[in-house]
């Protein structure tokens, strides 16, 4: 069965001054489980995580809140304040929480980018260690330098690299992204997220647009540490939740051709990359959500 590793819930309500801006009218209004579940449903999606969106613990309460109603809600990635002197008693707090499988500073929109580079980090990341939790890292190219040696520093936290951080796929400009990708792969700690991609992509949004950036992310981390995300709602920017999906398994696919020759072992990697790998490294349970219908994806 499939697992969503990547998708978000928001009321603007509770967002005034935050992204998304009106003028992105796709993705500017509420978006709840009422609205992912028929989209789940229809690609027999079993389970998602939950990522936070807003930099503010009320954000993360209120997703574990919905992942206490919606059982397919399998998982929440949080935020909590890395730098603060209270984060690691934060830290004890929020992962008594069974869901909190996860916590993602929002790197991509701080002022700094070598804010991850920090030893005033260390308790935090030793307590997100010792609690069990994922450190989902928000990050574009820019970012990836002072990631890996944050990585380095902290060996026993599992870290994964959201939407394989970004690459400029619309300007084609992927040479630096390739040799830093390359470098946290080579970290045994770090996974990376195939989400987010179309959004970076703009007109080159074609299958042989995206493969390069698939097969290298593919190539490097290797079947074992890859994991699908839809990135929705976010994903309406650029296309649709089944489309995605079917385009993101004909890219796997490709590369896994030329990788594996024995069916068998593209179809184990396949699911590893597509549900086993989500369970595997946010620690989650079986999940059987009651979401009936017909599969059409």
């Amino acid at each position: 069965m499939r697992i969503d590793a990547h998708q978000h819930f928001w009321r603007l309500a509770e967002r005034a001054g935050h992204w998304p801006p009106p003028e992105l009218a796709e993705i500017h209004r509420d978006f709840g489980p009422a609205d992912l579940e028929p989209l789940l449903r229809e690609c027999d999606v079993e389970a998602t995580v939950l990522v936070q969106s807003l930099p503010s613990v009320a954000d993360t309460l209120a997703l574990l809140a919905l992942s206490d109603r919606h059982p397919f809600i399998a998982a929440v990635v949080g935020w909590v304040d890395l730098k603060a002197r209270d984060a690691p008693a934060r830290i004890a707090d929020m992962a008594s929480h069974p869901k909190l499988k996860g916590l993602r500073p929002m790197l991509q929109d701080l002022p700094d980018d070598g804010w991850i580079d920090d030893p005033a980090l260390a308790a935090a990341a030793a307590a997100m260690a010792r609690h069990g939790l994922v450190f989902d890292a928000l990050v574009q190219p820019r970012h990836l330098p002072a990631l890996a040696r944050f990585a380095r520093r902290n060996p026993a936290l599992p870290i994964v690299i959201d939407h394989a951080a970004k690459p400029p796929i619309a300007s084609g400009d992927l040479e630096r992204w390739h040799v830093d990708i390359a470098t946290l792969a080579r970290l045994p700690q770090v996974a990376c997220k195939l989400s987010g991609l179309l959004t970076e992509a703009g007109d080159r949004h074609r299958p042989d647009d995206l493969e390069p950036v698939v097969s290298h992310v593919l190539r490097r981390f290797g079947s074992r540490r890859v994991i699908w995300g839809s990135d929705w709602p976010v994903l309406r920017l650029a296309g649709d939740y089944a489309g995605w999906l079917r385009l993101s398994e004909s890219l796997c696919e490709r590369t896994l051709a030329t990788e594996l020759p024995s069916a068998t072992a593209r179809a184990d990697a396949l699911s590893d990359i597509f549900g086993g790998n989500a369970r595997r490294l946010y620690r989650l349970a079986r999940v059987r959500a009651d979401l009936t219908g017909t599969p059409s994806c």
